[in-house]
């Protein structure tokens, strides 16, 4: 028998909807693939260096993602933008990541090369590019804002509040634990993780994109 909760839907629901929240946001947070960019940022940094910048980092980031989980809903009233709207351009452009993640490129949605190589001579590299854009770049934004607005009831908006904190934690490990991660699986295996992690973002997108307009049709019949 299947429990119910108060806060509406059933424990089942509930539990599917936390794994397609936090597998939304891991995919497209995309950490292990992060590594490969944080780690050149920071070749020339001590271990202790590394790890405190990974920690500034990873915590900003985070900051970020809660703030637009709170305020998302806020911010498309403001401006008179639907939830499926979101979804259809949002849809749109995690394909456009999904298909350079699944290309083994630095996402455009991200960061690009350039601005890696002028990154390397900054100290500020914790807050551009490594928090934002490259953790909270546009696709995560829209991802937590459209994640808040299906949400049907307060345990949904938390459990997509319990997927950020899980899936920036998972992140903030796997940044102090970079150089170990990097020569353990080597370059070829990360790319080959990201492109696994690009293809689950792509049909994400399109299922964005699919939901999105099927409500917007529904809403003028």
């Amino acid at each position: 028998m299947i429990l119910r909760c108060n806060t509406g839907g059933t424990r089942t629901d509930n539990f599917a909807f936390f794994i397609y929240a936090f597998s939304s946001l891991f995919a497209i947070v995309s950490p292990v693939g992060g590594v490969i960019t944080f780690v050149s940022l920071t070749s020339d940094m001590s271990l202790d260096e590394k790890n405190y910048l990974a920690s500034k980092s990873v915590i900003l980031a985070c900051i970020i993602a809660l703030f637009f989980a709170v305020t998302g809903q806020i911010i498309l009233n403001f401006f008179g933008v639907s939830i499926d709207s979101l979804r259809v351009a949002g849809g749109i452009l995690l394909f456009v990541v999904a298909f350079d993640m699944i290309l083994a490129k630095v996402s455009r949605e991200s960061v690009t090369e350039k601005e890696i190589d002028i990154s390397m001579e900054r100290s500020d590299i914790w807050i551009f590019p490594i928090a934002l854009p490259l953790l909270t770049g546009p696709g995560t934004i829209t991802t937590i804002i459209v994640l808040m607005g299906s949400a049907v009831s307060v345990l949904q908006r938390g459990e997509v509040i319990a997927a950020i904190l899980l899936t920036f934690l998972i992140t903030g490990v796997l940044f102090h634990f970079s150089r170990r991660i990097y020569k353990f699986l080597g370059y070829t295996g990360m790319l080959v993780f990201t492109r696994l992690m690009g293809l689950l973002l792509a049909a994400m997108a399109v299922n964005f994109i699919t939901i999105g307009i099927w409500n917007i049709y529904l809403s003028f019949q």
